[in-house]
């Protein structure tokens, strides 16, 4: 299938590693230009560096952190042109209410609440000017589930889940199309942190945190590109009837209302 993306150009948080970095190099892949953000210039400049090999296309590094003042501003002063934008940065802790203490109750919706919030505000009113374009969310099951020890994340992620619909609901009116996607478990280092902390917390051992993991649909987390490739779609005018919706990708995890 033909996406018809080439020569679009997108800007991805959180793109040094897990999820961002993925749909950077799917979105490259399919000739995409890249605006890639993240705090790590190292990582972001060996992620370039991947690219480069397998596909033309320029990408540009926006090394910030998104909590600092005006960072949001500074991107949008910066970067001229923009089709698609993935917001992906931001983990909130995982913990009960107790395990998770104000101070980094407000670091995580700092960084992936109002980081998203902030990023759509202003990069929706510029690619409305533009002619149009395309925001996808990367949000979280955290927001369906609705689980104690993941008490911040499910408070901020159903929060960023209301927004997207909210803001998608009349998009098409500006040209505009606005998605969510809640990944369940996906294979990278943040699922296996998480796993080892519970392991920690219900068995005594963070070594046992694969007898976790076990307890996934087909025993094992999501691949990234079960992640990315979706990204790709719902970026691409094959999706041009979808706004103010959001995605579940998580092995029917959400629908056993359960974690697990």
């Amino acid at each position: 299938m033909d996406l018809n993306l080439g020569g679009k150009t997108a800007l991805i948080t959180g793109a040094s590693m897990g999820i961002g970095e993925h749909v950077a190099e799917t979105l490259s892949a399919e000739g995409v230009h890249l605006h890639l953000t993240a705090r790590s210039m190292d990582k972001l400049e060996a992620l370039k560096a991947r690219i480069a090999e397998k596909s033309d296309v320029s990408v540009d590094l926006h090394p910030i952190d998104l909590t600092a003042e005006r960072a949001p501003e500074h991107l949008a002063e910066v970067i001229n042109e923009v089709d698609i934008l993935i917001n992906n940065a931001g983990a909130i802790p995982s913990g009960d209410l107790w395990d998770v203490d104000e101070a980094a109750w407000r670091k995580g919706f700092d960084l992936k609440v109002f980081g998203y919030i902030n990023m759509c505000r202003l990069f929706y009113a510029k690619m409305k000017a533009a002619g149009g374009g395309v925001i996808i969310n990367i949000i979280g099951n955290g927001g369906e589930v609705l689980d104690r020890d993941y008490i911040a994340g499910a408070s901020g992620n159903i929060s960023l889940m209301g927004f997207t619909r909210a803001l998608g609901g009349y998009a098409l009116d500006d040209k505009m199309r606005v998605v969510g996607i809640n990944p369940g478990p996906v294979n990278t280092d943040r699922i296996y942190n998480m796993l080892k902390k519970w392991a920690e917390k219900d068995l005594g051992d963070s070594g046992r945190y694969k007898e976790l993991a076990a307890g996934y649909p087909l025993g094992r987390p999501a691949h990234c590109s079960e992640i990315s490739d979706l990204v790709a779609f719902l970026a691409s005018d094959r999706a041009g009837y979808t706004t103010g919706t959001i995605y579940t990708v998580d092995g029917g995890i959400s629908a056993r209302t359960s974690i697990v």
